[in-house]
């Protein structure tokens, strides 16, 4: 029993499917041709006379493959031209062919002075001969639509990538500049060791973003570890001043998101609430299932924003824009990206996307 894969393989070998149709259509046709001869004829030996028929029906529709592909690219007029020229002329030795055949094995052949015999044989044959031209053309044209078709899926794919990874990447710089500036004020005002503890979050969550590609999705507990790692590194930076609460369910934790989607929006609401607050603030992780949806809200108590909330996305920096532009490159229509203001006070954003579960 041939598997899926093997049909695929198959399908991929143009030159091995084009023998296999071959093989199984003119057997399909001697098959055909025997059982609409039960009615009249029941000598054995007609059963070699067709098996010799649709032999030399596959031997002469071979050299037909090799001219349609030596006048594939010809204007219309002449690709016509030959194949109505070359499939008359296969037809018609076939007919000679199949007389000798009745002839020599049967002992019953038909006289030159019968010509309307030979002009009807060949003629049904030609129509034969057509058929097949017409297949091979279907089959050769059907071929080169899937591979355009692939073709431009793959190129609409490698696109898609290019873009995820440009806003993906397009965050790195923007987080690396704002810790190596914090660690250069550390040297200098000579913290060396929150310096170098600095440093090591930072590294640890660089190789993180190195080895997680931006156009994979990862378990939303493997993003939160990520996360924690940025909020390390920016613990240092407030100290106390920075508070964080997560609460993530069970089923959730498991939940396929894209990688390091979190990050700019926790580092919006450090720069615009927590950074603005002498006291310091808190930031506020949640992730559920509700059903077919992941819904993630990350909120702050800071001072909120005097903007128009509804404006805010654009103009808020690249953090929001570029959150929303990759849930929308992996996601199309199938998310919520909202901004609200929080209650007593403060952000508020809640993604929705679909849920996706971890593979057992």
């Amino acid at each position: 029993m041939i598997t899926l894969g093997r049909w695929k393989t198959l399908l991929d070998d143009r030159n091995r499917f084009f023998w296999v149709l071959q093989a199984a259509g003119w057997s399909g046709y001697a098959l055909v041709h025997y059982i609409g001869s039960l009615m009249h004829e029941m000598r054995s030996i007609y059963i070699l006379i067709i098996l010799l028929g649709a032999y030399a029906g596959f031997l002469l529709t071979v050299p037909l493959r090799y001219l349609y592909r030596r006048i594939w690219d010809q204007p219309p007029w002449l690709l016509v031209s030959v194949v109505l020229s070359a499939a008359y002329l296969s037809a018609s030795v076939w007919a000679v062919i199949d007389n000798a055949t009745y002839w020599e094995i049967y002992k019953f052949g038909f006289r030159p002075d019968n010509e309307w015999f030979y002009f009807k044989n060949a003629l049904a044959k030609f129509y034969i001969m057509l058929s097949w031209s017409g297949l091979y053309f279907g089959i050769k044209y059907y071929q080169m639509l899937q591979d355009e078709k692939q073709k431009a899926l793959m190129a609409t794919s490698m696109a898609h990538q290019a873009q995820l990874k440009m806003l993906r990447y397009q965050l790195n710089p923007h987080f690396l500049f704002n810790t190596l500036n914090a660690i250069s004020t550390l040297i200098l005002i000579k913290e060396n060791d929150l310096a170098n503890k600095m440093m090591d979050k930072l590294s640890l969550f660089l190789r993180f973003s190195l080895d997680n590609e931006p156009i994979k999705k990862i378990p939303l507990a493997r993003e939160i570890d990520a996360l924690m790692l940025y909020l390390d590194i920016e613990k240092v930076r407030f100290d106390e001043r920075l508070q964080v609460n997560i609460s993530v369910s069970d089923e959730a934790q498991q939940a396929l998101v894209p990688s390091l989607f979190l990050q700019p929006l926790i580092e919006n609401s450090i720069k615009y609430a927590i950074a603005k607050l002498e006291e310091g603030g808190e930031i506020s992780i949640s992730a559920q299932r509700e059903g077919e949806e992941l819904v993630v809200v990350i909120a702050d108590n800071g001072p909120g924003c005097k903007k128009p909330v509804e404006n805010l996305i654009e103009t808020g920096g690249v953090g929001l824009s570029n959150t929303r532009d990759r849930l929308q490159a992996l996601y199309g229509k199938r998310y919520s990206f909202t901004l609200a203001e929080n209650e007593p006070h403060g952000m508020r954003v809640e993604l929705r996307i679909p849920f996706e579960q971890v593979d057992a």
